[in-house]
């Protein structure tokens, strides 16, 4: 598992520390090793230049294409109820530009990430490269359809608005596996935690509104 040396870790270190007493302890988060992870992953580097002033804000930001990287408190709720531990393998979908795949790196061994817009997918791959995050895989494709190759998964994070929950991931889930995602309509959505028993027996629990954008795909919109 790569690591950031403390050059970096340093760059706006005291905002990532503000924002993760006021966004994410504060509301919630008890998970040491999630709330150590986003003290530690330079936010403000998986954004455009023009909207770095605004990385440790509570909110969304823009970053090319219609899509956009989420809020600091959305990327640790939703890694908090995967339930990660550190032996596990775990596939997000939607790299977008990123950060949710570092800060999961640092939190499981290996993360495995599909983005299906090609200039995401590639800016995404030079950025984590460059900070040295080399547990992290990435894919460019459907994420609607996983990433078969590599199942199956102990957790699957979906951070874009699907209408069904795609078969495809579910049938990539370990036996005691957790698959969050938000699933409704092209706005809105209700994030789902469904989980794969040792029998097999799928459990599907509802967390929170939330709002995505489309999950674009065979399996989605």
């Amino acid at each position: 598992m790569g690591c950031l040396g403390n050059n970096k870790n340093a760059d706006r270190y005291d905002e990532r520390r503000r924002m993760v007493e006021e966004q994410i302890k504060n509301r919630g988060i008890h998970d040491e090793r999630i709330i150590q992870a986003m003290i530690e992953v330079p936010r403000h580097r998986f954004v455009d230049q023009g909207q770095q002033v605004y990385a440790y804000d509570d909110r969304p930001l823009p970053i090319g294409y219609g899509q956009t990287i989420s809020q600091p408190y959305i990327v640790a709720f939703m890694i908090e109820a995967l339930i990660p531990a550190p032996s596990h393998r775990v596939l997000e979908i939607g790299t977008g530009s990123g950060y949710a795949a570092a800060v999961l790196s640092r939190v499981v061994a290996e993360v495995y990430t599909i983005e299906t817009v090609k200039p995401l997918f590639e800016t995404a791959k030079k950025r984590l490269k460059e900070l040295e995050y080399t547990n992290v895989h990435l894919l460019c494709g459907d994420g609607t359809k996983g990433w078969p190759e590599a199942a199956p998964f102990d957790g699957i994070l979906v951070s874009a608005g699907a209408p069904l929950v795609p078969k495809s991931l579910v049938d990539q889930l370990a036996p005691g596996g957790r698959l969050v995602i938000p699933v409704g309509g092209r706005i809105n959505q209700s994030l789902l935690r469904i989980t794969r028993g040792a029998d097999g027996e799928l459990v599907q629990e509802e967390l929170a509104m939330v709002r995505f954008v489309p999950l674009v795909g065979e399996e989605g919109w």
